[in-house]
């Protein structure tokens, strides 16, 4: 990847799972930022009180990006979040909108991994 959306989409995600959240809003996120997680307001002051109060309760917490779609404005990352080492954790998608090389609206939906999955070919 080149210094894409892409990238800059990748970038925070890692950040803020590594408990720099406010640095990834610094760097990547425009002031007009909106977003629609169902469980949280959805302006940018309440999902970045959200992500450390995560961080706070998930030091340990690991993000491994499985894939990266960008079309136009959008960037799409299918990820495997585990909260704890042990957990088998979750497929997640993030979908962000940009507008002048800044995220300005972020869609996530998520998908617990079950322990004992039917499915030989995994979540991933």
């Amino acid at each position: 990847m080149s210094n894409s959306l892409k990238n800059k989409a990748v970038s925070f995600l890692q950040l803020v799972a590594t408990g720099e959240v406010r640095e990834g809003y610094r760097r990547y996120v425009s002031p007009d930022f909106r977003h629609h997680n169902p469980y949280f307001r959805g302006d940018a002051k309440s999902l970045i009180l959200a992500m450390e109060e995560n961080a706070g309760e998930n030091p340990n917490k690991t993000l491994q990006v499985k894939h990266v779609v960008e079309e136009g404005d959008l960037v799409m990352i299918h990820s495997h979040i585990k909260q704890k080492q042990d957990d088998p954790g979750a497929a997640v998608v993030h979908i962000f909108r940009f507008h002048d090389d800044f995220i300005v609206e972020m869609w996530d939906v998520g998908q617990p991994i079950p322990e004992n999955s039917p499915n030989e070919n995994g979540a991933f």
